[in-house]
């Protein structure tokens, strides 16, 4: 027996937004119902596109889809994001779940109101290095990690915090699953009005300490993860999807002097586009009716992080009197 086709909808068409059009177009058992979109000229340019119809407003995906990306700036996602799930539509989210933690509960309850998917895009989780590398996760005691991007003018209405370095916050509580107990941090606005670069140290009650830096005004990408735990260390690529896994062994020989040998894996990892593995498990949770990988309480854990990444960000500026960023909670 054929499984009906999974109708959906993607509200919100910009460059993250026609990026889910794209691959839902491409799944099997997936019907694209219809685009969303505030700017009436890209939801036809779109919806010509990728042989779609714009719709005029949500109002018309109730009856009509059984679930959709939302993919409008982070302000907009609770507000947006409750009027489908009252719809009884499941829902993926961009990353950030919203713009606080109490949107973020709004969210998650009504969601559970409606016994609604809602899962958030925290598309890394789905990268095939990590795939990879949490299958090994014993107890790592320290990350060191990097991601940086060139300036863009896309996703500037959130701190980098929010917009980069939270993928790396929400990994870290899916590794670790650990309270924080103690955290520093330092960000800088460059190009914009909001932190544009940021560093921070944040110490787990299990003994990992975390380094991470986040920037979009790097000269150069890159995406790497790198942490260490007993006889180990594991180095990450997000941007290639590779694992390199260096262990230490005991020598063997006939003396206690034997050198220890050192062991080079590559971890396998097939390469997909995280985003088309996201959304398959997406749609595998509409079918089932199981709960995401990403769910809302996972999302508001690393929202909440962020926040107190923020705030140290925030105290660390007003300590030094930095300049001319007035700390204000940036978002």
């Amino acid at each position: 027996m054929t499984e009906k086709p999974i109708r959906v909808a993607v509200v919100g068409v910009g460059d993250f937004g026609r990026n889910h059009v794209r691959v839902y177009r491409e799944m099997p058992g997936v019907t694209l119902a219809g685009i969303v979109d505030i700017n009436a000229d890209r939801a036809k340019a779109v919806a010509a596109e990728f042989g779609t119809q714009a719709l005029p407003d949500i109002s018309a995906l109730a009856g009509n889809v059984d679930a959709v990306s939302l993919a409008v700036p982070t302000i907009e996602h609770a507000r947006i994001g409750t009027r489908v799930l009252e719809r009884r539509i499941d829902l993926l989210v961009e990353k950030p779940i919203a713009a606080s933690l109490e949107e973020a509960d709004a969210l998650i309850a009504a969601a559970e109101r409606g016994g609604r998917i809602l899962q958030v895009g925290h598309l890394e989780r789905f990268n095939p290095a990590i795939v990879a590398a949490e299958k090994i996760v014993t107890r790592p005691l320290f990350f060191e990690i990097h991601r940086l991007g060139v300036f863009s003018p896309r996703s500037l209405d959130v701190d980098v915090v929010y917009d980069l370095m939270i993928h790396d916050l929400d990994i870290l509580l899916a590794f670790l699953d650990s309270p924080v107990t103690d955290l520093r941090a330092v960000g800088i606005p460059v190009m914009t009005d909001k932190v544009d670069i940021a560093h921070a140290r944040i110490e787990f009650a299990s003994g990992a300490v975390a380094n991470l830096t986040a920037s979009r005004v790097s000269t150069e990408k890159v995406r790497k993860m790198r942490f260490f735990q007993e006889h180990e260390y594991i180095s990450l690529d997000f941007t290639r999807q590779d694992v390199l896994r260096v262990r230490v062994q005991p020598g063997v020989g006939l003396t206690h002097e034997a050198e220890p040998q050192v062991n080079f894996e590559k971890l396998p990892a097939e390469p997909e586009e995280p985003l088309r593995a996201e959304l398959r498990a997406f749609l595998e949770s509409v079918r089932t009716r199981r709960q995401p990988r990403v769910d809302g309480a996972a999302a508001r854990r690393a929202l909440d992080l962020a926040d107190r990444v923020m705030t140290g960000i925030l105290e660390h500026a007003r300590r030094v009197q930095l300049g001319t960023f007035a700390p204000q909670g940036s978002r």
